[in-house]
């Protein structure tokens, strides 16, 4: 059954080289494929909204050392995408359903309907809510670090879009002081002015540490790390006793040079304070989807919550470019292109 004409090609992004050196535009490939008739089980679905994320580019390198797979020359790059369905020969997916995808980098996508996530139209304001780096937020703050009642929680990377959500989720679990670190004065007072967070900093204006120190003076509880390098080293130092550390990713080894990757841990420090450093990855198991779209409804429904996103219009050839932006430090929040 289908209710709209369905074109014989569409758009999707391949990557056309391994990354060596900086990511430009010719790594990429925009390209056509046809559109392939579902076949029994399967649907069709077309995109409308793609995330991006930092990881992508690490996805690009010969050897990623993710637990996921890497993306691989001449086919086309994955990514979470949310659309609907306009062919089903399922009984498990109707034509019109909100559906996620994670093969994102494509108008349209054919496959098993086992392959595609039914979604709640009705549970957000807006399909893009469903695209967020929410479960990985969710995760780290809540399962790995345990954050509570009267926590002093610091967040490294926190106008990105893991640390915009993580920020507010330890608000909504009760943190006394969470403070952030960004890469501006326009992202640190967007971190104040629109999530929420009771002090941020530009980490570009003098010794992390120092601001730690003043913002934090008791020490902090919680550290929720995307960033590693000069911010992990001080978060040991400025951590009240028996801090328990996220560790969630190493922007700072990332993106240019690699020497924000590897920090280096004072254990003596660790040790006396008794620090908890725990590194995770997220999954996104179903458990871990669940917890955070029903707690992130609950929050937006209690007006506690905010999301904070950059939607990037142009369709799927504003992707690439969106990536490398997105990389270079030019949006807050959750990054979505909108590709129809």
């Amino acid at each position: 059954m289908t209710t709209e004409e369905i074109p014989a090609k569409a758009k999707e992004v391949r990557l056309a080289a391994h990354l060596e050196g900086a990511l430009a535009l010719s790594h990429f490939e925009l390209a056509e494929a046809e559109v392939c008739e579902p076949g029994d089980g399967e649907v069709l679905v077309r995109y409308r909204y793609l995330q991006l994320a930092a990881v992508m580019q690490d996805l690009m390198k010969p050897e990623p050392n993710l637990p996921m797979p890497g993306y691989q020359p001449g086919a086309p790059m994955w990514g979470a995408a949310v659309g609907v369905v306009v062919k089903s020969n399922s009984p498990d997916l109707a034509v019109g359903d909100l559906v996620e995808g994670m093969d994102g980098f494509k108008e349209y996508s054919a496959g098993p309907a086992g392959d595609y996530f039914k979604l709640d139209a009705d549970a957000f304001p807006s399909p893009v809510h469903y695209l967020t780096q929410g479960p990985t937020a969710y995760h780290g703050m809540v399962d790995i670090a345990e954050v509570g009642e009267g926590d002093t929680v610091f967040v490294s990377g926190a106008a990105g879009g893991v640390g915009s959500l993580a920020g507010q989720i330890a608000k909504c679990r009760g943190a006394k002081r969470v403070i952030g670190a960004a890469g501006s004065k326009a992202k640190v007072d967007y971190l104040v002015n629109e999530l929420g967070y009771d002090a941020a900093f530009d980490y570009h204006d003098g010794p992390v540490l120092d601001r730690l120190r003043e913002l934090a003076p008791d020490g902090i509880d919680v550290f929720f790390d995307t960033v590693g390098g000069e911010q992990f080293e001080a978060a040991v130092q400025a951590a009240a006793p028996g801090a328990r550390f996220a560790l969630c990713g190493a922007l700072s080894g990332q993106v240019g040079d690699a020497e924000g990757a590897f920090p280096r841990l004072d254990v003596m420090t660790a040790i006396v304070k008794q620090l908890v450093i725990r590194p995770f990855a997220t999954y996104h198991t179903p458990e871990q989807i669940w917890a955070w779209n029903s707690h992130f409804a609950q929050w937006l429904g209690e007006g506690r919550f905010v999301l904070p996103q950059t939607l990037v219009e142009g369709g799927l050839e504003a992707a690439p470019q969106a990536l490398i932006d997105l990389l270079k430090g030019k949006y807050t929040g959750n990054v979505v292109v909108k590709l129809s």
